[in-house]
């Protein structure tokens, strides 16, 4: 590929390679940093949304570039209650990546660590919507490593070099496009394939990382079988971590020393999402400066209550057995029977035969049997077997 580049002399912005060539970020995040970069003071005290709707970004690509540049430091926010009631969110964008105490030094005007506020203004556009509102404060942090340089020309001197000021070393793979970050399943993969690496080196395996403060809930951990599908699960939960926070980034031995730990919570009922959720929020406003100490106190401190052990069900009573085989007392030819009640003595067919006869008796003995008396007349038949007369007639 031939390649012809003409130097501007004006309205121009400096780039670092590292931003130009950044694996994990996509074009329009990092359109976005140059544009915030070049425009002047007066232009920058917006939110990040408003610059992205002047480059006529939509909605989907501009959060999941603004979702980059927050996982890899090139943007921080804030959320802040003002006077009134009101809430503002404020964003600090820089050129270079930054840790959140940067962010916090660079928003309170303090230098860190060769970095500078540069148009970092404190007025930001207001919705009021009842007492809650949300203002948008935008600032630029940039590198000041460089000097100014000399009166004279040309300008004399030695090169210096570059300050790196705190920076994170970038993990880029060159020749491989990694702009999406990989799933858990790869996770799992890379962790299966470091253990197999680590089970070829004599020794490594075997020797744990130790945790200070840990003490039996370690030992505890530690004696659960490493091989089980829980221990396993919490391992590809621990290395998916720094998908979501950049300071929770952990090894291989250093989750495997964990997954013990972890294992305990999904074996107490908690889901992988949910101990996902409960390890990566509520951090400490000064970062994370180890994350194996943090994760490890983290798992222990919070560590659920085991569920209640659930009562034995009963077992149903065995079924009765059958009754033995009896002779039917009916009329016709002996015949065997097995009864459904002990006290049974005649089979279904007899025993149908024998009501039928008692109730077609019972029918013809009250139709056979004379009409009631009417009660005067039964009152003195009554009265004449008792020999006191016929009483008063009652009746008129």
């Amino acid at each position: 590929m031939l390649s012809h580049v003409i130097p501007p002399v004006r309205g121009y912005t400096k780039c670092s390679n590292s931003l130009v060539r950044h694996p994990r970020l996509c074009s329009d995040a990092k359109i976005l940093v140059l544009y915030v970069q070049g425009l002047p003071a007066c232009d920058r005290d917006k939110a990040l949304s408003e610059h992205a709707r002047s480059l006529l970004m939509t909605g989907r690509a501009y959060q999941r570039a603004k979702a980059q540049l927050l996982v890899h430091g090139y943007v921080h926010e804030r959320r802040e209650r003002i006077a009134g009631g009101r809430w503002r969110t404020v964003q600090v964008m820089s050129n270079e990546p930054l840790t959140a105490d940067q962010a916090a030094r660079l928003y309170a005007g303090a230098p860190a660590d060769g970095y500078a506020v540069v148009g970092a203004g404190r007025v930001g556009r207001t919705h009021q919507v009842g007492r809650a509102g949300h203002a948008g404060h935008m600032g630029l942090a940039a590198s000041d490593a460089w000097s100014a340089p000399s009166a004279r020309f040309p300008t004399v001197g030695e090169p210096t070099g570059r300050s790196v000021g705190g920076q994170l070393p970038a993990d880029e793979d060159l020749g491989e496009d990694t702009s999406h970050p990989p799933t858990e399943a790869e996770a799992g993969e890379e962790a299966e394939g470091d253990a197999a690496a680590s089970e070829s080196v004599p020794g490594m395996a075997s020797v744990p990382v130790p945790v200070p403060g840990l003490g039996a809930a370690q030992d505890s951990a530690a004696a659960a079988p490493s091989g089980s599908a829980e221990v396993l699960a919490a391992e590809r939960v621990l290395l998916s971590l720094r998908h979501e926070r950049r300071e929770l980034l952990l090894g291989v031995r250093e989750a495997r020393t964990l997954a013990g730990l972890a294992a305990e919570w999904l074996r107490r009922g908690v889901s992988p999402g949910d101990l996902r959720a409960a390890l990566t929020r509520g951090l400490p406003k000064d970062g994370v400066r180890s994350a194996l100490g943090f994760l490890a106190h983290r798992l222990v401190e919070k560590l659920p209550a085991p569920p209640a052990e659930q009562p034995e069900p009963v077992p149903p009573s065995p079924p009765p057995s059958p009754l033995a085989l009896i002779a039917c007392a009916g009329p016709g030819e002996e015949h065997m029977f097995r009864p459904n009640v002990p006290w049974a003595t005649t089979c279904g067919p007899c025993h149908r035969e024998e009501q039928r006869a008692y109730w077609e008796d019972m029918r013809a003995r009250t139709e056979a049997a004379p009409e009631p008396l009417p009660w005067r007349e039964r009152f003195a038949a009554e009265g004449a077997e008792a020999g006191t007369g016929p009483g008063p007639d009652v009746g008129g």
